[in-house]
């Protein structure tokens, strides 16, 4: 397998399992999507961009749909918060209280990426932080 932790693939939905979809990865080898990571609909027969998260001992593929990697999923989703709040007249309802439901719900991101982005635009001074949510201090 010359396939490693990180490489950029080509996915195709086979299968709804318990855990997770199966998928073909680069019209080869298995992989699996677990239900656990997904932050968007998904269906069987859908062509995706994945990227490689492990390679196991059995050589079936964990994928994941964003790129592996702190700091690109970092500022992906710093770029989906500031892009919410300018389409919300610079205030989002969602604070670091907020369910995960609702943020994934708003921001299809989990409560862990959306607090390390609400961190990361915080210490870059474009947002303060409110009782009521989020504001954006300076329109980027």
């Amino acid at each position: 397998m010359e396939l490693k932790v990180g490489d950029k693939v080509n996915l195709i939905v086979v299968r709804n399992s318990g855990i997770g979809f199966s998928v073909l990865v680069n019209e080869e080898f298995e992989g699996l999507l677990y239900k656990s990571e997904l932050y968007q609909k998904i269906e069987e027969g859908q062509k995706l961009i994945g990227y490689i998260k492990k390679i196991r001992e059995d050589e079936k593929l964990d994928i994941s749909l964003q790129p592996i990697g702190f700091k690109q999923t970092i500022v992906k989703n710093e770029i989906v918060v500031l892009n919410a709040l300018k389409k919300n007249e610079g205030l989002l309802l969602l604070n670091d209280k907020s369910s995960p439901d609702d943020i994934k719900y708003q921001l299809g991101m989990s409560k862990k990426a959306f607090k390390k982005a609400i961190g990361g635009l915080f210490k870059q001074k474009l947002i303060s932080l409110t009782e009521e949510g989020i504001k954006l201090i300076i329109n980027t």
